[in-house]
């Protein structure tokens, strides 16, 4: 019954995805007076190739400033940096006509669907990431009267300079009727959440709600999405649509797993502990909320909790959860913000980032070593080759560990330990190209002091396809370590179990 259910939620998505895209389709065959143009990182001379442009820290970069009117169709974006969290870090801003402040506010992985400057991959109807979670693609359409002006700001401090390759497409049109509503996006975020409804968005004006991005870094163990979606409209005294539970609005049910779809997913699941990141998408594209005069959109933030040792506390209790979201809607008139962004440090936790060049190396043979910035390179030709990174810990705690190893078509099998202890199953590291993947080796309670990340080969990959002999390769660029204790709100969560285990 389970098989037949799943097949059938896949057809009904199948399908309305495939009624959407046709018709997109369909209006191909419309002729039309618009001229079709493109702002880009193109090198000006085309007999070369220096296609990006480099955007220092705190460097704001005008990827384009276009004369209306006009529609943008599609953005396309790659990013080249050494920060492991540029997705938060970069920031995206669009500004409609002659508005004093922009109408699209958000960070750059937020806007494109994945939170917390996580990287993966997943597919929407007017959102894409692919490329381990570096390339970007967006289709709403977005109109303009007089002018856009996209900019993206570098407020990472410690990564050097980025790059930025970007095709922005756009139709310049002779005039756009007065029903054309503007597009906007805006990110907020609670760190950590506190009583009562988290909001997502109150505008004032006359519009659609079409989607929202939200994401959530837990601080307990359990599940976060009991509280109900909730939209008010037009003043109303109450919301006039009322959920049934986060993960239905969401489209899923009994909690969450990865998924993506046209219209709904999960763009990012990692679990119901501390520490573990979620981001899910909903696009109100065949359903959007109409208003007239104004909206709010909120979520309650009520969820289980569970102690270490499994005891369950509740099922529809305030959580001290980080929050984050980006709301996605069309209103007239344009609404421009004059509030920024929390800063990047409130945006991210405090990780601890090492790069792999500043850790102290063992690996037998001792010759295969390559030392880069941040990367430790480590070539092999041996299936029974090992390397160790050895990392200093200044206070204990509860400590997730994550890591960005280089998969490539040079690599090969290798098992993982955490202070002689075994991190889960070995990694194939082998991939058909060369890509820095984000791996997470999940929780551990750290004493103060050295400990050591070892991998030890296990042989060639079995996903092997060309016949010259392999080398093993291994590439390390950065240890992250996020001690839990430090997270805001951590304590709290912790403080209230321990209240009632007294009870």
């Amino acid at each position: 019954m389970r098989v037949r259910q799943i097949f059938f939620a896949f057809l009904a998505c199948s399908f309305l995805g495939q009624t959407a895209q046709a018709q997109n389709l369909d209006r191909l065959m419309l002729l039309g007076s618009g001229q079709s143009q493109r702002a880009s990182s193109s090198d000006p001379d085309l007999n070369k190739n220096g296609d990006d442009w480099s955007i220092k820290p705190g460097e704001t970069l005008v990827l384009a400033d276009l004369e209306g009117p006009g529609v943008i169709r599609h953005i396309w974006m790659t990013i080249g940096s050494r920060d492991p969290f540029f997705g938060r870090s970069l920031v995206l801003r669009i500004t409609w006509d002659d508005a004093a402040g922009p109408s699209v506010l958000a960070p750059l992985g937020d806007f494109f669907g994945v939170g917390h400057g996580a990287r993966v991959d997943f597919v929407s109807l007017p959102v894409t990431v692919s490329a381990d979670g570096r390339a970007f693609n967006c289709w709403w359409p977005m109109p303009f009267r007089k002018r856009a002006r996209i900019t993206l700001t570098n407020e990472a401090k410690n990564y050097g300079e980025a790059s930025v390759y970007f095709q922005i497409d756009w139709e310049r049109v002779k005039t756009l009727p007065d029903s054309v509503a503007y597009f906007h996006a805006w990110y907020t975020q609670a760190t950590p959440a506190s009583p009562g409804d988290y909001v997502v968005l109150e505008t004032s004006g006359r519009g659609k709600y079409v989607g929202t991005v939200y994401s959530v870094l837990q601080n307990e163990i359990g599940w976060f999405g009991e509280g109900d979606d909730r939209f008010w409209i037009d003043g109303e005294l109450e919301p006039r649509l009322r959920g049934t539970g986060t993960e239905d609005y969401f489209g899923d049910a009994w909690g969450f797993r990865g998924f993506s779809y046209p219209f709904n997913g999960v763009s990012l699941w990692e679990g119901y502990f501390a520490g573990d990141r979620v981001t899910a998408y909903r696009w109100h594209i065949p359903d959007p909320v109409t208003f007239h005069k104004s909206l709010k959109v909120s979520f309650e933030h009520r969820g289980s909790v569970y102690t270490d040792a499994g005891q369950h506390l509740g099922q529809f209790i305030e959580r001290a959860d980080w929050i984050s979201s980006v709301a996605f809607w069309y209103q007239w008139p344009p609404r421009a913000f004059d509030a920024d962004l929390a800063p990047l440090s409130r945006r991210l936790p405090p990780w601890r980032v090492l790069p792999a060049c500043s850790l102290q190396v063992q690996a037998e043979p001792a010759g295969a070593v390559r030392r880069g910035d941040p990367e430790v390179a480590f070539w092999p030709q041996r299936p029974d080759a090992s390397i160790s990174f050895r990392f200093d810990v200044e206070r204990a705690g509860l400590y997730r560990v994550d890591a960005i190893l280089s998969y490539s078509v040079f690599s090969a099998r290798y098992q993982p330990f955490l202070d002689g202890k075994p991190l889960g199953p070995e990694l194939d590291l082998t991939a058909s190209g060369e890509d820095p993947v984000w791996v997470r080796f999940d929780l551990h309670h750290l004493e103060a002091g050295t400990h050591e990340l070892r991998f030890e080969g296990r042989g060639a990959s079995l996903k092997r396809r060309t016949m010259a002999p392999p080398l093993f390769a291994l590439g390390l660029d950065y240890l992250l370590l996020l001690r839990l204790e430090d997270v805001e709100g951590f304590h709290a969560a912790r403080d209230r179990i321990l209240r009632d285990r007294r009870k």
